[in-house]
């Protein structure tokens, strides 16, 4: 008699650190793009309370976690902050295409430290950034494969102000490095995306960019071909009203109509 009854807490025991187990495997692992971090961190946090499913977030620029995926990083989920390292990854069938939807907006800004005397810079035709900059340094993304960068340098172009302004460009690996640049005052001024600036009291915005000077600010994302089936249930949760909210508090503008 005490024989079963010790098997049968140890196979109790076995039961239990199986659900264990299976309760841990229970997560996603998410690749966004460095200005996502704040609201979705928030939006996970979510997401988690209600399904018990863990998220790992990675976040860098968009091409720097397109890459990883490329090379067999176990991403779940990419959220980039353009257009073209999603294609990018289309095209090396990194990514199941039939998942993926324009989710995000923005809107690129002119920012400074704090304490800089400039205000109300006017962002048009015939702007002079490297006469604003002084002998300072204007802090952006890599402009040839951070999304910030590339959507300021066709800002800067269409402005007239790209010639003049590159000799004075500290380029940065991700748009939050280029945010923290200006809030250590090691940069005079920076072009970031509004939601970074909004979240940095060491900063303020001094301009904004006209939505026709630089392609349209557009974060799509999609699940990868891995395969995890919890990806599509967040997938809808990043659509829905609650996500929305998390979103649009934080500055985003949300491209779709609410999925609930």
């Amino acid at each position: 008699m005490l024989r079963l009854a010790q098997v049968f807490v140890a196979a109790l025991l076995c039961a239990s650190a199986s659900s264990a187990a299976v309760a841990q495997d229970k997560r996603l692992m998410v690749f966004a793009a460095a200005s996502m971090k704040n609201a979705l961190d928030e939006v996970n946090a979510a997401y988690t309370a209600r399904s018990k499913v863990k998220i790992v977030a990675s976040y860098a620029a968009s091409s720097t976690l397109a890459k990883q995926i490329e090379h067999g990083a176990p991403a779940d989920i990419f959220l980039s902050a353009d257009s073209e390292w999603m294609e990018y990854s289309i095209r090396r069938k990194d990514i199941d295409e039939a998942t993926r939807v324009n989710l995000l907006g923005n809107t690129l800004v002119l920012i400074a430290p704090k304490e800089s005397g400039l205000e109300n810079v006017a962002t048009e035709s015939g702007l002079d950034l490297a006469a604003l900059a002084g002998g300072g340094k204007i802090a952006v993304g890599d402009v040839k494969s951070v999304p910030a960068g590339k959507y300021a340098k066709a800002a800067l172009e269409k402005l007239g102000a790209w010639r003049t302004a590159e000799p004075r460009l500290a380029m940065a690996e991700s748009v939050r490095a280029a945010l923290t640049l200006v809030a250590r005052r090691e940069a005079v001024l920076g072009i970031v995306y509004a939601t970074d600036a909004k979240l940095e009291p060491r900063v303020k915005i001094v301009g904004t960019f006209p939505d026709d000077s630089h392609p349209p600010i557009i974060y799509p994302v999609a699940a990868t071909r891995a395969g995890n089936p919890e990806a599509l249930r967040y997938l809808a949760f990043l659509r829905s009203s609650r996500a929305k909210t998390v979103f649009e508090r934080y500055g985003f503008n949300f491209l779709i109509r609410p999925s609930s």
